[in-house]
């Protein structure tokens, strides 16, 4: 059963991981708000409800791998593969492309389920998902803690997300916080 939207809202919030202000996003895009998976998974209780959900609405796809994308992934990932008890992985970018890295693979034919933490524009997801078609591997799912596109943002496969959410968000060049003024922050990890 899927948490209520008010109740997991709660959660974001009561651990300063639902932040309002003026942000840029992964995707280049802005927002007045930004999801911190990392602040609310930094609690055990949270993490395990969290990948529960994404781990019960895969449970009967037959998965053999999970994977991320580093870093905000990572964590939500691991925990769904140790629920799921399935070879876990992450892709990180090298020179800003996504690759697998330390001994990782995807093998031919192997059911993958590409985990995440937020998705606006699911550009990390589908570069994992090439990365998967490149090995061969069956793309079996895509799950994620937060979609900030409210469910407008598709992958070619079974899909499920704990929260659907449909959060503003600006081009640079029509951004009203721009506009007043305000300089947008960059609180991810895309960086790294």
């Amino acid at each position: 059963m899927k948490l209520p939207k008010e109740e997991l809202l709660q959660i974001f919030r009561q651990t300063n991981a639902l932040l309002d202000g003026h942000f840029l996003l992964t995707s280049g895009l802005h927002s007045p708000h930004y999801f911190q998976c990392a602040k609310v998974l930094q609690y055990p209780k949270y993490l395990h409800l969290f990948a529960g959900e994404l781990a019960k609405h895969f449970e009967y796809s037959e998965i053999e791998l999970v994977i991320s994308p580093a870093v905000g992934g990572v964590v939500v990932g691991t925990e769904v593969g140790r629920m799921l008890d399935v070879r876990t992985i992450f892709a990180e970018r090298e020179n800003g492309v996504m690759s697998l890295r330390r001994g990782f693979e995807m093998k031919k034919g192997e059911r993958v389920l590409v985990v995440e933490d937020v998705v606006t524009t699911g550009g990390s997801v589908n570069e994992i998902i090439e990365l998967a078609k490149k090995a061969d591997a069956t793309l079996a799912g895509v799950g994620f803690i937060v979609d900030r596109s409210n469910g407008k943002t598709k992958f070619n496969a079974k899909t499920f997300s704990a929260l659907l959410m449909d959060v503003i968000t600006y081009t640079p060049d029509t951004c009203p916080l721009c506009k007043d003024g305000s300089l947008a922050v960059k609180p991810g990890s895309r960086g790294l």
